[in-house]
């Protein structure tokens, strides 16, 4: 089984939605994506938290057996965002407050014994800092790229830069737009590899997840629920589902990659259930492999006749 790395922002979030609020808990692109990777494959993190972080808080990532080494704690407050949600598109998120705080000077040190880490998640930070990252990087196997519609309007060259550098971007559907100015996701997604990256994966949120390659198109449906409690971090815990059981398989074809998003959309799926990190934290293989049965039997089609 191959590592991850994962570089990231860890934070605290105040979070209210139609199903639920509490004013500090657990969150960050770091510690949604590598609760959900430390499911599949041993993982570290590097990424920075203030004086204010919970014993109890570390005690967590400790539990799962995320490797911290390369998480700082410097003098202040741990980057904190406050935001909410509306019942009737639970797809926007509304920012009250962002306070960086300690993630504002945030310059990621890669330690030397995680260099060589074969499978390596760029979460959403800024893509300058990104870059030096892959700069830290001895030759890994495969590099996944995350981004956000902040960084595509103010830092675009950078992000190209680094595009340059991964074999694999995520970005949602209006993200994807908004990089290539083109309005078809399909046509988009061929644009996104001009750029720079070997296929880009487009998410759907409810509508599941598309990617698109040399090798062509595949479509992965997202899992029917119920209700969505809260979809903070489902992104992050996309990734971190993916490239963590990418590592397992240990090697990148098409047949692993696609595995690989499904089994990503699946461990999301359980996020969004809970409120914060509370659904991705307390999972476990055995609840991933029951929904990806019912999730089989969801997407399993007849055969056709014409």
């Amino acid at each position: 089984m191959s590592e991850v790395l994962i570089v990231g922002s860890v934070a605290y979030d105040g979070l209210k939605t139609p199903y639920g609020s509490t004013p500090r808990t657990l969150g960050g692109a770091a510690t949604y994506s590598s609760l959900a990777s430390s499911l599949y494959a041993k993982t570290h993190i590097v990424g920075v938290v203030g004086e204010d972080f919970h014993k109890k808080d570390l005690a967590l990532l400790k539990a799962k057996k995320i490797g911290l080494d390369g998480l700082a704690r410097a003098k202040g407050k741990t980057f904190f965002w406050k935001g909410f949600y509306k019942k009737e598109d639970m797809n926007i998120a509304y920012t009250l407050k962002t306070d960086l705080n300690v993630f504002a000077t945030f310059d990621p040190k890669i330690p030397e014994k995680d260099r060589k880490i074969p499978f390596l998640f760029l979460a959403n930070i800024h893509p300058a800092l990104q870059y030096r990252v892959t700069q830290q990087m001895k030759r890994p196997k495969f590099i996944l790229l995350d981004t956000m519609n902040l960084w595509i309007n103010i830092a675009r060259k950078e992000l190209l830069k680094v595009m340059g550098k991964v074999d694999l971007m995520v970005l949602n559907d209006q993200e994807v737009k908004l990089l290539t100015g083109e309005a078809h996701l399909k046509q988009a997604a061929r644009a996104i590899l001009k750029m720079g990256p070997k296929r880009v994966i487009v998410k759907k949120g409810e509508h599941g997840a598309m990617l698109i390659g040399p090798e062509g198109t595949f479509l992965a449906p997202a899992m029917p629920l119920d209700r969505v409690v809260d979809p903070t971090g489902a992104g992050d815990t996309f990734a971190g589902g993916f490239i963590g059981y990418l590592a397992r398989q240990g090697k990148v074809t098409l047949d692993s990659l696609k595995r690989s998003i499904v089994v990503g959309s699946l461990t999301a799926s359980f996020t969004v259930q809970e409120l914060g990190v509370k659904g991705v934290a307390g999972l476990s293989l055995a609840k991933v492999r029951a929904r990806a049965k019912e999730f089989y039997r969801f997407a399993s089609l007849p055969p056709v006749k014409l």
